[in-house]
């Protein structure tokens, strides 16, 4: 963490957990020189860090030319989650044809990790990890360029979730993770695709209600958690 280079990617990793766990919500400013200060890099690499969660969907740029956390409206939710059924679909194919003892152990211990979560006071870290877990099926897939694209569709996702979708027990979709590792670890290609697009779809279903909020925000003390 001494070199700048890795300062700024954990200035990367901060952010895009604060934003999709909805703690910086949709429209916030995100000032390069508040940024800089908090995590301790220059201006330059705090702007190669906000270009990486422009990259991602997850930051966007306002009319005074500065960064603010994205807004999805429900059409780009709709567009976004229509790729992430195709792009997920040929991931966990590949990976129940090329299952490996291996990679239940990763799975494994990540659906225990969103498990313990859900017990947790903040249901949007359950979500957060959630999300990680198709990151995983993504780069588990074999394919460095489906990995690059499903990754950041999902991230996408969950930004749009954080902002549109409702309250939920989060136990339903942790259940729904282990069955699909058990198909996989069948090498049941069919079942484990039949799984994902009924899994993405109940996913979508929960952007449907919009979630509002209002007052002020201090960016700091937010930061400052992540």
């Amino acid at each position: 963490m001494d070199r700048p280079a890795d300062r700024a990617n954990a200035a990367f990793l901060s952010l895009r957990s604060a934003i999709v766990e909805a703690a910086l919500p949709p429209g916030t400013r995100l000032p390069e020189d508040l940024l800089a200060q908090q995590y301790g890099v220059s201006r330059t690499l705090i702007r190669g860090t906000l270009a990486r969660l422009t990259a991602a969907g997850l930051v966007e740029t306002g009319k005074a030319k500065s960064a603010l956390v994205a807004n999805p409206s429900l059409t780009d939710a709709k567009e976004t989650f229509e790729v992430r059924r195709c792009l997920e679909r040929e991931a966990v194919r590949r990976i129940a044809q090329g299952w490996q003892p291996s990679m239940g152990d990763v799975l494994g211990a990540h659906v225990a990790r969103e498990l313990t979560a859900t017990t947790s006071p903040n249901p949007q870290v359950s979500g957060r990890l959630g999300a990680e877990f198709h990151i995983l099926l993504a780069k588990l897939s074999g394919n460095a360029l489906l990995e690059r694209y499903l990754s950041e569709v999902i991230w996408r996702c969950a930004l749009i979730l954080a902002v549109h979708g409702r309250d939920h027990d989060q136990r339903g979709s942790v259940d729904e993770h282990q069955r699909l590792v058990d198909l996989m670890a069948a090498r049941d290609a069919d079942g484990a695709e039949v799984l994902i697009v009924q899994h993405v779809a109940a996913v979508e279903e929960r952007t449907l209600a919009g979630v509002g909020r209002d007052g002020h925000l201090d960016l700091t003390a937010v930061l400052s958690r992540y």
